[in-house]
């Protein structure tokens, strides 16, 4: 329960009150009185407009449901739709073209092209785990993976298996083959590295001396010239880090003494203060702005219990090397960060405005997190995030081009606040909302001098997507959304705007999440397809994600195949606004609509439970196939739309739905069994995450843009408060 004080005419809460005067502002330039002055005057100005923006929203959605009550959608012919998008203004006039001009952008973003992590900023472990996946061991990603073969002789056994070992070092070199080819031969067949008149000279086991194919690939190294401890190659601007140590378990095994091969992997990474993240009230915003305070001071530090040891968990430093020539080299030794903001919807009871009313937590997040960043911007540690002094902020759930600008207009308000240089703060934004997709250009012309980010998110995209067209007819199977065309538009969209904007070399063109963590082979064969698609960075659920995914940028010079993009013909707006709705003579069995909402309410309870019970905002979660899911909110969106679409068009009752709820919770139980802090939701099913779940789903077609967090705050909150 928030215990506020008073500041100005702002109520805040005790705990955040003391986190922000007597922790974060004196790390900065900021007096206290000048931070909540200018804080105070900020929430005044703009929560009007925050709130005409979200009135607009309802606005657009009553306008589109009345014309779908009063007009056929015909997808051969658009023509009248359209023109009824334009005249209410949902569809915007696309203006003259324009290029980006954002400045001081970090070359994480400008010049490099590689995975990216989201994580839960709320929790310091995995936080501090992302951020230090700048660099990740192969071997051991390969090791651990199911990329090798797990089964019969190469299995994962109690102690080192050498067969096993071997597969993995025969994968490596393999990779360096690509990476930095040799003259002659193959690393396979290389027994010693040294540098000699300021070249790379290679032995093999012939006795023969080769030299690489392209003697630039390699550039720096550590030790000694004749006997290195580790060689740094370069290739697509990503660099690896080649380990040798020949009395080392796995370089004595080794012709080469090679005991390893450290990567650069998640190039970027994003905290989230979203989607990810279950945060309802002051007790969980202190958590994620101490956080974010610890890593951009550099001295966030986590212990925990590991094999009966304590270990301490803190960010990397940045890796010197030496240069061919004799100077040296540094390259950075952490993640770039990016923090993500909530959107523009929830209110947050953390701070009341001077009506007592609970402030804009989109608001609150931007002024905090970018007064938590000053201690990085003054470049005050030596584990410093961007070196350009950016502070880079994704904003999620933006719906159109007016509700970027005020985003934009927040940020500079917020670097008058905080005495900081214009453009300081840097804009993501996610192309996840219908309205955002089909105005693209002119939300990117909104935040020209601030924008680094824009990417595809097909959960949320799909389920607001959904919620648009909830009237207009039953929507396909949810296992079949990914073969509509809406969606390979909407894909392509995404990357031909960019591109036409200039984002190219600027700012990135990301793609979304691979959601099965421990399905690493299935991902080394199909997430191959970002990089082709001309995105420079994709999501990846974990660091040994980060890992194998960065095998594609190496195969795929991403830039490249962007100057080959920008020659097709760009996306039509024609197939993005084709709804994808069951074709009328479909007739579904029984078989087939059971399987839907099963699958369905499998999902939502196995999120839902953990989000309500144990604050979890992002976790693997089982399907009903117990495959392990990375699941956030999104996932809830798209699942609690379609069941509540399928039941607005009698394709389900809400009784058959509420006994898939029920039969699911048995599922989600006994997936759970071996957790002792679960609490079960059957036989009672009178517990708030199942009411929580059942709202989702019930309550679906009144839900804001069908956005699921109004819902689970409530429900969390009550959970909270539970005598």
């Amino acid at each position: 329960m928030e215990n506020y004080i008073k500041q100005g005419s702002l109520e805040v809460d005790k705990e955040l009150l003391g986190l922000i005067n007597d922790e974060i502002i004196p790390s900065t330039n900021i007096t206290s009185d000048t931070f909540w002055k200018n804080f105070e005057q900020i929430i005044e100005d703009l929560t009007p407009i925050n709130k005409a923006l979200l009135e607009k929203r309802d606005e657009f959605q009553t306008k589109i449901d009345a014309w779908h009550k009063n007009n056929k959608f015909d997808k051969n012919d658009l023509t009248n739709y359209k023109n009824f998008l334009k005249e209410i203004g949902y569809l915007v006039e696309e203006k003259e073209d324009f290029e980006i001009t954002t400045k001081n952008v970090d070359e994480e973003i400008t010049l490099q092209a590689g995975p990216q992590l989201v994580v839960p900023v709320k929790n310091a472990r995995f936080a501090l785990n992302a951020a230090n996946s700048r660099w990740g061991s192969l071997y051991d990603a390969l090791y651990g993976s199911d990329v090798i073969s797990k089964d019969g002789d190469l299995a994962i056994t109690k102690e080192y298996n050498k067969l096993r070992g071997a597969k993995v070092v025969e994968f490596a070199k393999k990779y360096l083959d690509l990476v930095a080819p040799l003259k002659d031969g193959t690393h396979l067949i290389a027994t010693s590295y040294k540098f000699i008149d300021g070249k790379l000279e290679i032995e093999l086991n012939d006795g023969l001396s080769t030299s690489l194919k392209d003697n630039d690939k390699c550039i720096a190294f550590k030790g000694n010239a004749l006997n290195p401890e580790s060689i740094i190659f370069k290739n697509n601007n990503l660099h690896i880090e080649v380990l040798f140590d020949k009395d080392n378990f796995i370089g004595k095994l080794d012709s080469a003494g090679i005991k390893d091969l450290v990567v650069e992997a998640a190039i970027t990474t994003i905290m989230d203060c979203e989607d990810s993240v279950a945060a309802v009230d002051a007790q969980d915003k202190v958590e994620v702005y101490k956080n974010w305070f610890g890593l951009m001071q550099g001295n966030l530090s986590e212990s925990f219990e590991k094999n009966g040891k304590t270990l301490t968990r803190e960010l990397n430093k940045d890796k010197i090397y030496k240069t061919l020539d004799g100077k040296e080299l540094i390259l950075h030794g952490r993640s770039l960060l990016f923090i993500r903001n909530v959107g523009h919807l929830m209110t947050n009871p953390a701070i009341l405005d001077k009506d007592g009313n609970e402030v804009y937590e989109g608001i609150m997040d931007a002024m905090i997190t970018v007064l938590a960043a000053i201690p990085d911007v003054k470049k005050s540690n030596e584990k410093s995030n961007s070196r350009t002094s950016s502070i880079y902020i994704v904003k999620p759930k933006m719906h159109g081009p007016e509700e970027v600008a005020f985003a934009v207009e927040l940020f500079k308000r917020v670097e008058l606040a905080l005495d900081l240089p214009e453009n300081t703060i840097k804009i993501g934004i996610m192309d996840e909302e219908r309205r955002t997709t089909v105005n693209l250009k002119e939300c990117i012309r909104a935040a020209k001098q601030r924008v680094v980010f824009i990417n595809t998110g097909f959960l949320d995209r799909t389920g607001d997507e959904i919620h648009t067209s909830m009237l207009v007819g039953a929507f396909v199977p949810k296992s079949d959304m990914k073969k509509q065309a809406w969606i390979k538009a909407y894909e392509d969209n995404n990357v031909d705007i960019g591109l036409e904007c200039g984002l190219q070399g600027i700012a990135q063109i990301g793609k979304g999440m691979w959601a099965m963590p421990d399905e690493m082979a299935a991902m080394l064969e199909q997430k191959i397809a970002h990089p082709k698609s001309g995105a420079n960075t994709a999501w990846v659920p974990s660091p040994i994600g980060a890992v194998i995914h960065s095998i594609h940028y190496h195969q795929i010079n991403v830039f490249e195949q962007q100057n080959e993009l920008k020659k097709r013909k760009r996306a039509s707006l024609d197939d993005i606004l084709t709804i994808p709705l069951l074709e009328e003579d479909t007739v579904l069995t029984k078989e087939e609509i059971k399987f839907e909402l099963d699958n369905n309410a499998q999902s939502i309870l196995g999120y839902v439970v953990r989000w309500i019970d144990a604050g979890i905002g992002c976790s693997k979660v089982p399907d009903i196939h117990n495959v392990g899911l990375m699941e956030d909110r999104a996932t809830l969106r798209i699942s609690s739309q379609f069941l509540a679409n399928w039941i607005e068009h009698k394709i389900c009752t809400k009784e058959e739905v509420l006994a898939s709820l029920k039969a699911m919770a048995i599922v989600v139980d006994k997936q759970n069994e071996n957790d002792s802090s679960y609490i079960n939701i059957a036989p009672s099913y009178d517990g708030i995450a199942f009411k929580a779940a059942c709202d989702l789903v019930f309550k679906g077609k009144e839900q804001p843009s069908g956005y699921t967090e109004p819902i689970l705050h409530e429900y969390r909150r009550k959970y909270k408060n539970r005598k």
